[in-house]
């Protein structure tokens, strides 16, 4: 078996960043990269997601230069992967940003395990402290996209 590779249309990218929920994030400070794994949900030209604090969200504070990744496995050895060049925008917990947050939520919350990477956390928070969650989107700046596609 052969295989292509074909560049998406945005309208292909579009449809792949509506269907998908998982994808690698990476950031990146002082001249050194971070990627992490997220849970997001896209809508128009923003992706968001949610977190609790930690180096992802205090390395985009300080460059809001991001760019999420997201892969799909066709059939046989075919895959398609989607890649975002973006802005970070923080949805504080504000009047300004009400809607914003609202609209996170909304989306993120129509599957059941949203939450659940970006509240991980690899050691227990002390009793009694209080973990801010993290409400954010990723502005596309630009989208592409490839596919393999098999040719019989």
């Amino acid at each position: 078996m052969s295989y292509i590779l074909k560049d998406l249309t945005p309208a292909e990218c579009s449809a792949v960043l509506e269907q998908s929920r998982f994808g690698h994030l990476a950031c990146c400070k002082d001249g050194r990269p971070y990627v992490v794994p997220i849970y997001f949900a896209y809508a128009k030209t923003t992706i968001y997601s949610f977190s609790m604090p930690g180096r992802k969200v205090d390395w985009m504070r300080a460059n809001e230069n991001v760019c999420l990744q997201i892969d799909r496995r066709g059939t046989g050895k075919g895959w398609t992967s989607v890649v975002v060049d973006g802005r970070f925008e923080e949805f504080p917990d504000t009047d300004r940003w009400r809607s914003e947050r609202l609209q996170a939520w909304s989306l993120l919350q129509k599957h059941f395990d949203w939450w659940e990477i970006g509240a991980l956390k690899l050691q227990e928070q002390p009793t009694g402290s209080v973990s801010e969650h993290i409400f954010y989107g990723i502005v596309a700046r630009e989208v592409s996209g490839r596919t393999a596609l098999s040719v019989d």
